[in-house]
């Protein structure tokens, strides 16, 4: 999707690339206003955006509006990045550009969530944010609980319910030879290899038992029947039906 060569009416075979030097040059005259610069800057860093979108390429979204979105972004951080602190600009904007395109998407997500939920939940990342650029540091959910003065039940909630969804055919890991998918981290409860053996082991069990005894298993094990269900159903005494059980597990024990 992104390796066409016009988006958005740019040509992205013939974006600029700007050296270092060119960068700090361009910031010394942005800093003083300089709108020319400012644009040029912006051009030379297309290929940025470029770059970042093609993580959100697998989210069905037109990569046109994928584009513009993260070219807001880069705006952001040309506009908001101080180079007194020593940090490269791609270092700075790269998280900026992703940080819009999350925000679109989850504007956009299929997946409706109330008004008054994202609004804690922007309220939360504000606050996080903050905090981060204060103390360095993540803040608990109980520090934000007090910041924003919200139930952290609520923040989590929050949180939660804007949560991008992630397909399990997406790439989560790729050595250079075999992809793994978010579905291979995912544990399976039901078809465990544990379990597999475990119904094996019983169902070879249950093949040294009387078909009377297999029948009181199935319907008392599998079935769910109560002992006076299983009587009533194969004409015996609950009696009966107990003995008959307790034989067969014990028999059955000796096989697994």
């Amino acid at each position: 999707m992104t390796n066409k060569v016009e988006i958005c009416g740019v040509n992205t075979a013939n974006l600029p690339l700007l050296s270092n030097k060119e960068k700090m040059e361009l910031f010394e005259k942005i800093k003083t206003g300089d709108m020319a610069a400012r644009d040029k800057f912006i051009g030379g860093n297309l290929r940025l955006v470029l770059s970042v979108i093609q993580r959100f390429n697998n989210r069905g979204e037109n990569v046109d509006d994928l584009f513009q979105i993260g070219c807001i972004g880069l705006i952001k951080a040309v506009d908001n990045f101080d180079t007194s602190h020593n940090v490269k600009f791609s270092t700075y904007a790269v998280p900026m550009i992703i940080g819009e395109l999350r925000r679109y998407l989850r504007d956009n997500t299929p997946i409706r969530v109330s008004r008054s939920l994202r609004d804690i939940a922007y309220k939360t990342l504000k606050a996080k944010e903050e905090y981060i650029n204060l103390h360095s540091k993540e803040p608990t959910v109980e520090e934000l609980a007090k910041i924003i003065e919200i139930p952290k039940e609520d923040i989590v909630f929050a949180l939660e319910a804007i949560q991008d969804p992630v397909s399990l055919f997406e790439p989560a890991y790729n050595d250079g030879t075999d992809t793994l998918f978010v579905m291979d981290q995912v544990k399976d409860e039901k078809n465990s290899d544990e379990m597999w053996l475990e119904e094996i082991a019983l169902k070879e069990a249950m093949t040294h038992l009387s078909d009377r005894e297999k029948h009181i298993v199935n319907l008392r094990f599998f079935s769910g029947r109560t002992q006076m269900e299983v009587a009533d159903e194969i004409g015996i005494s609950q009696a009966q039906v107990s003995r008959l059980e307790k034989g067969a597990l014990e028999r059955m024990k000796k096989y697994i």
